[in-house]
C-alpha cells in the first residue's frame, strides 16, 4: 500500500510558481487590465482577510466596522498606489502587508474615511470568503483582548499558511484515492509520536499498525513540503524559508492560553 506523495501534481506545481509578491506586483502595475488586476487582489483577499480582519478589530472596531474597513483596505489596494512599492527585496510578504495596513488605518482615521464603506464594488463576498478560508484555529477571548494586534495577526497569517497547506495535501489525497487515509490520520498530523496509537488508526483503515506509521510519515513529509511551499511564495528570498517557518511554527506553539 502505497500514499503516493513524494511528487507535486501538475496542477500544484503551477501554483507554488506564482508568489504573493508577483501577485502584488500584477495588480499594481499600470500594463494589467482592471480584470486581471481584481483577479490578483481577490486571490490575496481569499488568503488573507482573516489576519487582516483580526488585526483590524484588535484595534478597537467592532466585528461589522472591522469587516468593512478589511474590504475598503483591499478596495484601496485595487484602486490606489497603496501598494505600488512592492518589492519582493524588502524580505517578507507578511511584514509588508501588516505595514501597508497599518499606514491605511493611519490614513483612514486622519482622512475620516475618504474611501465610503464598501464604495458599491465588492473584490469578493464576505460569505465566499469563510465558504473558502474556514478556520480550525480559535483563539481564546481572553487572549484576544490581552495579546497586542500584531500577535494576533501573526498567528492569524500562521494558521491561514497552514490551514492552506492542510487543504492543499487533502486535495492530493483526494486525487489519489487517499481520502479515508487522509480523514484518518490527519487527526493526528502533527501529534507528537507517543501520542498516536497506530493500532487503533491500524484498525480503523483494515491495515497494520507498521503500514499506519509507513502512511503517516508520507503525509507529514508531503505536508511539511507543501507547507514550505506555502512560505515560500510569501518570501522574497527562498532562504527565507526556514526561518518564516521557524518563526510561524513558534507563534501557534504559544498561542493557546499564552
Amino acid at each position: 500500500m502505497h500514499l503516493g506523495m513524494s511528487g507535486e501534481s501538475a496542477g500544484s506545481s503551477r501554483r507554488f510558481q506564482t508568489t504573493h509578491w508577483s501577485l502584488v506586483l500584477s495588480s499594481t502595475r499600470g500594463d494589467t487590465t482592471e480584470e486581471r488586476a481584481q483577479e490578483a487582489l481577490s486571490q490575496l483577499c481569499r488568503l488573507y482577510w482573516r489576519p487582516i480582519c483580526a488585526f483590524i478589530g484588535r484595534q478597537g472596531h467592532s466585528d461589522s466596522d472591522a469587516q468593512d474597513l478589511t474590504q475598503d483596505f483591499f478596495l484601496a489596494v485595487l484602486r490606489g498606489k497603496l501598494l505600488e512599492k512592492a518589492d519582493p527585496e524588502r524580505g517578507r510578504f507578511r511584514s509588508f502587508l501588516l505595514k501597508s495596513l497599518q499606514n491605511f488605518l493611519r490614513d483612514a482615521r486622519d482622512k475620516q474615511r475618504a474611501l465610503k464603506r464598501g464604495g458599491g464594488v465588492n473584490v469578493i463576498s464576505w460569505d465566499d470568503w469563510m465558504a473558502e478560508a474556514p478556520s480550525h484555529l480559535t483563539i481564546p477571548t481572553a487572549a484576544l483582548e490581552r495579546w497586542p494586534a500584531e500577535r494576533i495577526f501573526d498567528v492569524r497569517w500562521a494558521a491561514t499558511l497552514a490551514e492552506q497547506a492542510f487543504r492543499r495535501l487533502a486535495e492530493e489525497c483526494e486525487t489519489r484515492g487517499r481520502r479515508r487515509v487522509f480523514d484518518t490520520l490527519s487527526k493526528v498530523l502533527v501529534v507528537e509520536g507517543g501520542d498516536v496509537s497506530y493500532d487503533e488508526l491500524g484498525r480503523e483503515l483494515s491495515i497494520s499498525s507498521a503500514d499506519v506509521k509507513r502512511l503517516l510519515y508520507q503525509l507529514r513529509q508531503r505536508y511539511r513540503k507543501l507547507l514550505r511551499a506555502e512560505i515560500s511564495r510569501t518570501v522574497g528570498n527562498k532562504t527565507d524559508v526556514e526561518e518564516e517557518l521557524r518563526y510561524l511554527i513558534s507563534a501557534l506553539a504559544n498561542q493557546p492560553g499564552s
